[in-house]
Formats: structure tokens, C-alpha cells, sequence
């Protein structure tokens, strides 16, 4: 009896600087000492450290179990519009399971921290979705976006605050890092219950994604490395915003949407849907533009130089 004991000791011991050393904590807010140094708190935070308030981030939901569509980001753009991943308003993400498949009407949640916040109080209603029309038009990963409207607007607050879209002349090549935030999983497949976030490199070069969709166009993408933990953004982290800030003006702004969020701590880059790219269509679905709109316009404008002659 008493070398078993003296084995089971021995376990126990072997198996807490196991734990300590890969730095598994559980996640709810309760566990993590804020008065720990920042570095620490980082290798310790698998997957990411405990994020602030980002009032920008949105919780897009269509189910606790990732077999029914699971849960992810989206990104607050306006009082009235949420900006997330096309992939995330089904249950099946890739190509073959969207195809011909109506999207989800998911619920959304704003100004929460903690999946526990995302309840009666802090749901948003939506009124309807829009995917991107060539959505996933070759490969699971092309034109990976949809906008959700709400029903009402929301109030502005600390809390809750969209986060701007590129203007002209903001240049990516000026910038070194972006900030990302979401409820992906850890490196262990296990979920989180508060919002963590990274700080990435961008990098000049997309080469993640699986080797079938290797499709790249570059001005339609944005890479991230992992960071000097070697950590990185991983499942359920989908449809959130990469956050940047322009050098010259300080202003923040979403440069990204994450798409590709597949590379969790295996060193292998996230891909974002490039923001600049896709201002024309957003910028259409927030006007309300029908499909004879164009032509309205084009003929107005016409009728006007003509008169004025």
C-alpha cells in the first residue's frame, strides 16, 4: 500500500509541472491574477491573453456545440451592421456543405467579455444576412464575408463602438502588427469562456491555406504570423476584425476580416479577408442599393449635363 501511495505521489507531482509548464489554466476570469506580470499572463494564456473591452467585437451564435455551427467573431461596423466570416452563418463551413445551403440567421451579441454575457440582455435582433454574391465561388476561403443587419440601432457606449473601415490612402505596407480578438479554442480543443486576444506581424505573403486552395490573390488577402509565443489564432476565432492602427494618424481601423483561422500554435499563417478589396459590395449593401440602382444614377447624372447645355 504504501508504494502505491509513493507511485500516486509521484504522479501527482510529475503531472502539476506538467500542467505548469505548458501553461494550462482554465480560462474563466475567476482564475486569471491580473496582478501577474504581462509577460507571464501571455505564456500562461494558451492561446492568447485575456482581452480588454474591445468594443467593436461581436459574438455571432448558432449553437454551444460546434456540430450544430458553434459560435465565433464578427465586427461591429456601424450603429445598425455587423461585419463577419460568410463561413460562420452555417452549420457545415466548407464549399461542398454551402453550396446551395441558405445561410443561418444567427443571434449576435455586443459588449460582452465572457461567453457567460451572452444572454437575453446583451442579444442584439437581427433582421436579415447578406452574403458576399461570389461567396466561397472556387475554393471554401474566396469572398469569405457577410453583413448582418440589425433591427435597431444600437446604443453607443464604452462597451459597444464600431470600429471604422479603410479610407483611401491608408497603406498596410506601413504597418507591422495588428490586434485580433475572438473565442477561439486552445491548443487542447477546449473552449474558452472570456474573450482573449493576440497581437500579430502581418506578413507581405499568403502561403497557409491547404494546398488545393492555393488560389491566392493577394490584394484580396491579409496574413498574419503566429506571435513570439509561437501562439496564434485558432477555431471559432473566425469573422473577426483585424484591428490595425494608421502610423500617420493614429486612427484604428479593421484592415481584416479572418477567414482561414486553422493555424492555431502550428506556426502556419491566418488568412483575412482584405477590407480594402471588398469596399465596394459592403459599401452597396449599407446604401441599400437594388440592382436598378446604378442605372437610376447613371441616367440622373446623364439628364443633368444634358440640361445644363
Amino acid at each position: 500500500m504504501d508504494n502505491r501511495k509513493q507511485m500516486w505521489s509521484s504522479w501527482a507531482v510529475l503531472l502539476l509541472v506538467a500542467l505548469l509548464s505548458i501553461g494550462y489554466v482554465t480560462h474563466g476570469d475567476e482564475s486569471v491574477k491580473h496582478s501577474k506580470p504581462a509577460a507571464l499572463r501571455s505564456r500562461r494564456m494558451v492561446g492568447g491573453t485575456l482581452a480588454p473591452i474591445v468594443p467593436w467585437q461581436a459574438m455571432v451564435f448558432l449553437s454551444d456545440n460546434i456540430l450544430e455551427g458553434g459560435y465565433a467573431g464578427g465586427a461591429l461596423i456601424s450603429d445598425r451592421w455587423v461585419l463577419t466570416a460568410g463561413r460562420n452563418l452555417f452549420v457545415r463551413k466548407n464549399r461542398e456543405h454551402t453550396q446551395g445551403v441558405s445561410p443561418r440567421t444567427p443571434k449576435v451579441y455586443l459588449g460582452i467579455s465572457s461567453r457567460v454575457q451572452a444572454n437575453e440582455s446583451t442579444e442584439v435582433a437581427v433582421e436579415k444576412v447578406i452574403l458576399h454574391p461570389n461567396f466561397q465561388a472556387e475554393t471554401s476561403w474566396d469572398n469569405d464575408l457577410a453583413l448582418i443587419k440589425l433591427k435597431h440601432s444600437v446604443v453607443m457606449s464604452d462597451k459597444i463602438t464600431p470600429i471604422p473601415l479603410p479610407e483611401s490612402g491608408q497603406d498596410l505596407r506601413d504597418v507591422v502588427v495588428g490586434a485580433i480578438a475572438g473565442w477561439g479554442w486552445g491548443i487542447y480543443l477546449e473552449q474558452v469562456s472570456s474573450l482573449k486576444h493576440h497581437i500579430l506581424p502581418l506578413t507581405r505573403a499568403c502561403g497557409s491555406l491547404p494546398r488545393e486552395d492555393l488560389r491566392i490573390v493577394e490584394d484580396l488577402m491579409i496574413c498574419t504570423g503566429p506571435n513570439i509565443w509561437g501562439n496564434n489564432v485558432c477555431d471559432r476565432d473566425a469573422g473577426g476584425a483585424l484591428a490595425v492602427m494608421d502610423k500617420r494618424t493614429g486612427d484604428v481601423y479593421a484592415a481584416g476580416i479572418l477567414s482561414y483561422d486553422k493555424a492555431c500554435r502550428q506556426r502556419e499563417q491566418a488568412v483575412y479577408m482584405n477590407l480594402q478589396s471588398y469596399l465596394p459590395w459592403i459599401h452597396k449593401v449599407l446604401r441599400g442599393d437594388t440592382e436598378m440602382s446604378v442605372a437610376y444614377r447613371n441616367a440622373s447624372m446623364s439628364k443633368m449635363i444634358e440640361w445644363a447645355q
